[in-house]
């Protein structure tokens, strides 16, 4: 089958369509850090639930001096009120008596035995938190698809929930593919390399919540590459690197016709990561990466992680590309859009080696720099599209 080279945002539009978000389950909050809301979230409960104090201080009535009737501290509110010319000794957080107009804080607060004086004094509804200013019941505080940070945990739990709903964790399988391949990098001969994508791939997945299953790499031979992906069926997403190719060993095309799956795109007009498979066999996705392990990085970075993102009910599937200046000049753009790797230093500094095989220049990076197609090259200052590498 001949099928045209795609567009990355073509490429990833098509496969992000063939995904749907896994079913709704509901969550303990602390254990959905990483999870993405299958719903809004709204408030349970008032917050704060009363006027606070803001500063450690007075809380005070009218005009002064004013006499000191007690203390309001943090889950030990002062019994009734107090009225012109009255005050308490207040926590921060602590709840605002009955009465009290305005906070005077410690430090401009002079106290003499019962009297309490102000060498500042504070204007009506200062260092007060009303009752309610964050959120009330009913209010929506976060949208379905957002990822769940640490303070999102915090947040959700101030809201009054003690779980959460989130679609469930897919399952991933990954298998390296190629006779060259050996699973122990201590006990390589001349002819073999460390298996590496594999590792490597796992590793970016497991920025993501998921459930990851990657065996020894798979030798050049269809009957073994045909039975792992018949012991995968059950897998959300299945990611094979090596074979994605057209040579006489590429067997990831015929595996795929071999287990009945239906290739929906083949070849991404993009450099590193041309050759890049997209399958479906029932609910279950199917990406055969390069063999190189720059672009197997790539591409997992492009396409395996939106996957996920997708299966997880994210709002937001793909890298967020941001501008910015390079710090050196950029050579011009060859015949496919380039993610050339460099790094952040006063601005962006384009890496030197840009092969796909050079996994150090690849370690060595913290940025993606998105090149167009046959662009002209650019110099030191120009703003330049990047994508971070890190894994939101």
């Amino acid at each position: 089958m001949s099928l045209p080279h795609l567009s990355l945002e073509n490429a990833q539009a098509r496969m992000l369509a063939l995904l749907e978000p896994l079913p709704m389950e509901r969550v303990a909050v602390e254990a959905a850090l990483g999870r993405y809301l299958a719903e809004p979230l709204t408030a349970a409960r008032t917050q704060p639930p009363a006027d606070l104090s803001a500063m450690d201080g007075y809380a005070v009535a009218g005009q002064g001096p004013w006499r000191l009737k007690g203390e309001s501290r943090c889950g030990e509110p002062f019994a009734g009120a107090i009225h012109g010319g009255e005050c308490v000794r207040i926590s921060t957080g602590a709840v605002l008596p009955e009465g009290a107009d305005r906070v005077l804080i410690q430090e401009d607060a002079d106290v003499s035995g019962d009297t309490v004086i102000h060498t500042e004094d504070p204007p009506v509804g200062k260092h007060i938190r009303r009752k309610g200013f964050e959120f009330s019941p009913g209010h929506t505080l976060l949208d379905a698809g957002t990822r769940i940070g640490p303070a999102h945990v915090a947040l959700i739990r101030s809201a009054g929930h003690a779980e959460v709903a989130v679609q469930a964790r897919p399952t991933l399988a990954i298998f390296d593919s190629g006779d060259e391949l050996n699973s122990d990098p201590t006990a390589c001969g001349v002819h073999e390399i460390p298996a590496s994508n594999g590792a490597m791939l796992a590793a970016l997945a497991g920025a993501l919540p998921c459930d990851i299953h990657q065996s020894d790499p798979l030798p050049d031979r269809l009957d073994d590459i045909v039975a792992a992906l018949e012991a995968h069926r059950g897998a959300d997403l299945m990611v094979l690197t090596g074979g994605a190719s057209v040579g006489d060993h590429d067997l990831a095309k015929p595996a795929l016709d071999a287990v009945g799956a239906q290739l929906d795109f083949w070849k991404v007009a993009m450099k590193p990561g041309k050759p890049l498979m997209v399958a479906r066999r029932g609910k279950q996705l199917i990406l055969g990466l390069p063999g190189n392990p720059v672009s197997a990085f790539v591409t997992g970075f492009l396409f395996m992680l939106p996957a996920l993102r997708k299966l997880l009910g994210a709002r937001d599937c793909l890298p967020q590309t941001i501008h910015l200046p390079l710090a050196t000049d950029c050579p011009a753009g060859g015949p496919r859009r380039e993610f050339m790797r460099g790094s952040l230093a006063e601005g962006v500094v384009p890496a030197p080696q840009q092969d796909s095989s050079a996994l150090l220049t690849l370690a060595r990076s913290n940025v993606l720099i998105d090149r167009p197609a046959h662009g002209d090259e650019a110099k030191a200052g120009t703003s330049v599209p990047c994508l971070l590498l890190e894994i939101p």
